[in-house]
């Protein structure tokens, strides 16, 4: 039973993320078919599909009553985005970082953060019994998501001239295919993630929302560290800061705010922790743009990175 059970949950991260890129290969091949602009694809297929994984696990988490897996594992992939991808990344190669990216960019991922604390903590800020990411909250999270895209739409016009993006030629029932098989294998994998992260948590006596701030939000963040580790290898700054900071944003306004729009999600007291080192990990992202080279991540900051990131995984399943 228990071999069975982890079988399923190591695949289920495999299968989550193939289905991923199967979707959004299929996606994109049928929207560049339709004319669609290469922009356009990049800015909604593309971008959409990275946090597809998240977004699935959230979901039948949330819709099977596990919400300390639903919180946790997006609270643990900005944390994995920031520390552990762009550690990463930057020690492969030192990370330059545009003046919007700093002054824009990278703030709204932590005011993203900061609002999630607002609408989270019902029972410490209004004193009442319990606190819950309502329906109501996931409208709010979506209109600033809404926001988030109408501004990166913006950005999109004044880079036309370098915004060509390459996609898979394939043929258009291919890409039907790979689009309804790419859906299915993110509900299995989805499914099996859950299930296998909740009898992790209680065959180890552990929160399940521990489970999701590590383990699942590691494996749902495979698809960004091996996007911006490429990328690094490739001198293609851009390509890391930006599928980082985006992702952030993306899994609070957009994953969140569909998660709790579908079904509520409640927030527990002891996220609070986790929320307020991801504010504080976000806050140093921003910092670290002053330090040193002006507005360069180096490789020592990577370094730092990459310990903290360790050492708050070991303080997770010490505090458990």
């Amino acid at each position: 039973m228990i071999d069975s059970v982890l079988i399923l949950f190591v695949l289920g991260f495999v299968v989550l993320i193939k289905g991923a890129d199967f979707l959004t290969d299929g996606a994109s091949s049928i929207a560049e078919k339709l004319k669609v602009s290469d922009i356009a694809i990049g800015l909604t297929v593309v971008s959409f599909g990275t946090s597809l994984p998240e977004l699935m696990v959230n979901i039948i988490a949330s819709h099977q009553g596990n919400s300390g897996i639903a919180i946790g594992n997006i609270l643990g992939s900005n944390i994995a985005n920031i520390l552990l991808v762009l550690g990463v990344s930057a020690i492969i190669s030192p990370i330059i970082i545009r003046k919007k990216t700093v002054w824009v960019e990278i703030p709204l991922s932590l005011l993203a953060v900061l609002i999630l604390g607002v609408l989270g903590n019902d029972a410490l800020l209004y004193g009442v019994r319990s606190s819950v990411l309502t329906k109501s909250d996931g409208m709010v999270l979506l209109f600033f998501f809404a926001v988030f895209m109408v501004y990166i739409f913006t950005i999109a016009k004044e880079n036309r001239e370098n915004g060509h993006l390459e996609t898979k030629q394939i043929r258009t029932w291919s890409a039907v295919f790979m689009i309804l098989g790419g859906s299915v294998a993110l509900f299995l994998g989805g499914k099996w993630v859950v299930d296998g992260a909740v009898y992790l948590a209680r065959a180890l006596g552990m929160r399940e929302s521990v489970i999701g701030l590590t383990v699942v939000a590691l494996g749902t963040s495979l698809p960004e560290l091996a996007t911006c580790a490429v990328a690094s290898f490739k001198n293609k700054s851009d390509i890391s800061i930006g599928n980082v900071v985006g992702s952030n944003i993306f899994n609070i306004f957009w994953v969140l705010g569909c998660s709790s729009f579908i079904r509520p999600i409640p927030f527990q007291k002891g996220v609070n922790s986790d929320l307020v080192f991801t504010m504080l990990v976000s806050l140093l992202l921003f910092l670290m743009m002053f330090i040193g080279k002006n507005k360069v991540l180096h490789r020592w900051e990577g370094i730092m990175f990459l310990f903290l990131y360790c050492s708050y995984m070991i303080f997770a399943f010490i505090r458990c």
